[in-house]
This record gives C-alpha cells, structure tokens and sequence, in this order.
C-alpha cells in the first residue's frame, strides 16, 4: 500500500513564476499534494525573490538565480526538518514568490480635509495629494506582517493601508514642521522629500522601500482660500498707491467694453493714481513723524508733498485733452476735486 502511495504521488522538479499578470506582490506556489524532488530546480527571474516556509516558520529565501535544491542550498530548511547531510528524497515545503519590481505612479491624498495649527491663520483644514513609489524589499518581513499564507497577494490590497499611512505621517510632518501653509504650498519639492524621509521608515516596517514621493497639490478648502484671498488683499491696501494703481488697472478692461468708457477711465487712471500716491505717502509722513518734530512741522512737509502729486497728476490730465480722451469740462471738475483735497 505504501509504495502504491509512493507511485501516486507527483514529483515537482521546476519551481518558477512567470507573472502572469501585473500588481501582484506575492505569491505562493501551488503544491496540492505534491512534494519536491531533491535536486530540483529553481529558477528565480530579475526582479523576482523565493522563499521557503516549513510549518510556518520562514526557511531559505533566495534572490534571482538558478538554484539545485539540496542539503547545501537549503540550509535552513534541512536544520529545520533535522535532515542530515546525505538526505535525498522529495520533501515537502510552501514555497513563495515576490515580486520586486517599482510600484509606479501610487495615488496618496487626503480623502477630506485634515486640521492643523498654522502660525499664521491658527487652526485650518487643508488638502494635499501627490504620488509615490515603492518596491518590496524585504519577503520574510512583507509575508510575516502583509501576505501571510494567501495564494496570492495584489498591490491594490496593499493600497488602501498605504494611503492611510501617508495621510497619518503627512499630518504629523504638518504638527511638527511648524510651517507656515503658504511657505509648505511654496515649496512642495522639499515638503515631498521631508515626507520621503518620515515615511521611509514606516514603509521598512512592512518590508518596502520607499523609492520616490511627490507632493503635487496643498490646498485649502474653498470657504478658508477665500479668508487667504482677502487677507492677501488687506495686505496689499497697506500701500494705498499700489492698491489704487492695482484696481484702476483691473477696471481698465471693463472701462474698454462701454462707450465712452476709456474717458472716464483716463480721468480715474490721472487722478486715482496721483491721489493714492498722495494719501500712501502723506499716511506715512503722519504715522511716522520725526523724533520731537512739532505737528505742524509734519503736517507742512505732508502738504508740499501732496501739492506737488496734485500738478503732477494735472499735468497728466491736460495731455489727455489735447490727445481728445478729456474734454475741458471734464478737466475743469477733476482739477477742482484735487485742489479741494489740499485745501
């Protein structure tokens, strides 16, 4: 009966993976009932490495190769199995394949928005999202905490736990980096490599190896950009001549649509910008008087200041009546709103 059960039974001589197909991470060779023959072969291709388990404990891994299974090359196996050194019939193991290769173009981000501090704003929700890389590295580590004893374990299994881990490491990389968001969204390439370096160690946990991470996006969410926009805006009225400037040049192409509008437009162009320069430079004279210097003293320097913008700015407006945009009317009232001013 039992050499009947010896003749049965199959004999495996080649272990190989072809990768049939793409993503896969791990997989385990089918062995049924079969045992391997003593002195079979493996074959282990580039980008690829073999492991062998007995009983769940992890025995031999082999990188890429071509292997003749004995006593000698399985070192590990024959002291976990007590062979000795002249051992030759078929025995019985799981044996794995991993695949190596560079998990390319990997989508992380942060599915809603997550909270942190900014030194500027306080308390805001930001976004980011980006790519990243990886490739397996280490199988006695992936199967003890990732695979296990699957026939098969995919890059879209591992994907979701991945992403989870890099929205958690981002948002400690924020807390700790002290940042301001606008200096983080300036400089996304460094902010990328400082989060390389954070996660590399978690991802050496699972047995991968971190090849590559890009931060392609930080963002806020829409209600929070548009406190951004204004506060920009607040920033900028701090010059009151550029905020004029930058407004009359905002109205320009809207002047251009309406009849007559260019007109008016060289009117409010003269006299907006002369006044704003007026109004920026004599609330710099008023806010920072000199040491000791009486207010009237201040008050007079304010005055020839902005009397001698005003004939600029009139000067401007005369060469618009000769070039026919300004008609005298018209230059007669502005000239009588900007003397009014100084009076």
């Amino acid at each position: 009966m039992a050499l009947m059960d010896f003749i049965k039974k199959q004999f495996i001589d080649i272990l190989q993976w072809t990768e049939d197909a793409d993503g896969t991470l791990a997989w385990r060779f089918p062995m049924a009932e079969m045992e391997i023959q003593n002195g079979a072969s493996l074959t282990v291709r580039e980008s690829q490495m073999a492991m062998f388990v007995n009983e769940g404990t992890v025995a031999d891994v082999f990188g890429p190769g071509m292997y003749k299974l004995t006593t000698q090359t399985l070192p590990v196996l024959t002291y976990l199995k007590n062979w000795d050194k002249l051992f030759e019939s078929p025995f019985k193991s799981d044996v794995y394949f991993f695949s190596t290769r560079t998990q390319l173009d990997q989508k992380w981000g942060t599915p809603n928005p997550i909270t942190i501090r900014d030194k500027d704003f306080g308390i805001v929700r930001m976004r980011a999202f980006g790519i990243y890389s990886y490739h397996l590295s280490d199988p006695k580590t992936f199967y003890q905490k990732i695979s296990g004893t699957r026939e098969a374990y995919t890059r879209e299994e591992l994907e979701g736990q991945l992403r989870n881990t890099m929205v958690a490491g981002m948002t400690d990389l924020f807390g700790d980096a002290g940042v301001a968001f606008i200096d983080m969204a300036g400089n996304q390439d460094e902010f990328g490599k400082a989060m390389q370096f954070k996660m590399a160690p978690v991802f050496a946990e699972y047995g991968l190896t971190l090849d590559s991470l890009v931060v392609q996006n930080v963002s806020l969410p829409e209600e929070l950009q548009k406190v951004l926009d204004q506060k920009i805006g607040m920033n900028m009225i701090g010059d009151m001549g550029r905020f004029t400037q930058y407004q009359v040049a905002n109205a320009i192409p809207e002047a251009a649509k309406n009849e007559g509008g260019m007109a008016g437009m060289g009117v409010g162009l003269g006299a907006g910008v002369g006044f704003g320069q007026v109004m920026g430079q004599s609330m710099a004279a008023a806010m920072q008087p000199a040491a000791g210097a009486a207010p009237a003293a201040v008050a007079g320097a304010a005055g020839t200041v902005a009397a001698d913008e005003v004939v600029a700015t009139l000067e401007k407006l005369h060469g618009l009546i000769e070039k026919g945009v300004l008609s005298p009317e018209e230059f007669a009232a502005k000239k009588a709103e900007l003397l009014k001013k100084l009076s």
